[in-house]
């Protein structure tokens, strides 16, 4: 009898491999898309690290996240792997990418707008209500407006269209 080695395929591209794993809230967007994964890098000892960024903190999926990049980059090879959560700078949902924000459109989230900007130092205070548009993912009308400032998720709110009467979740600007 002929003793048969099997030898492991050499693992991908760890990037790529962190590229295909999607947000446990919008099934839609990988955490590329969410502009979520910052970095991916393997050090000189041939740990792979992955740096994340809630999209707010205390976001209640980064466990999941942190998990379903560990699961992804194991089954593809990578033995020693590193997920740390990065805080600064925060998350801005500017850090979406266009295919991101395609993809909720066609999903029937609305997408944000441009975040607000924030000059360095100590944040304005801003009493009265938070005034936020969104275009109806359905028909497209701007007509538009807010039931609730928190959908399914904190990062969502849930917004009905005056023209097509139709309910749906508008991702907010952060």
């Amino acid at each position: 009898m002929t003793a048969v080695t099997l030898q492991r395929a050499a693992p991908t591209d760890p990037r790529a491999v962190a590229e295909t794993v999607t947000d446990p809230e919008l099934p839609m967007l990988t955490l590329a898309d969410l502009g979520v994964l910052r970095d991916v890098r393997t050090e000189d000892d041939g740990t792979v690290v992955v740096d994340i960024t809630p999209t707010y903190s205390g976001c209640p999926a980064m466990g999941v996240m942190r998990a379903d990049l560990l699961h992804a980059l194991h089954a593809a090879g990578f033995r020693d792997v590193d997920v740390r959560t990065v805080l600064s700078p925060a998350w801005t949902s500017d850090w979406i990418s266009e295919d991101g924000r395609r993809k909720l459109a066609a999903g029937g989230i609305a997408p944000p707008g441009t975040a607000p900007v924030h000059s360095p130092g100590p944040v304005p205070l801003q009493l009265g209500p938070t005034r936020r548009t969104a275009v109806c993912p359905q028909c497209g009308s701007p007509d538009t407006v807010e039931q609730s400032e928190f959908s399914a998720t904190a990062c969502k709110a849930l917004r009905r269209c005056r023209s097509c009467g139709e309910p749906f979740e508008h991702f907010k600007e952060i």
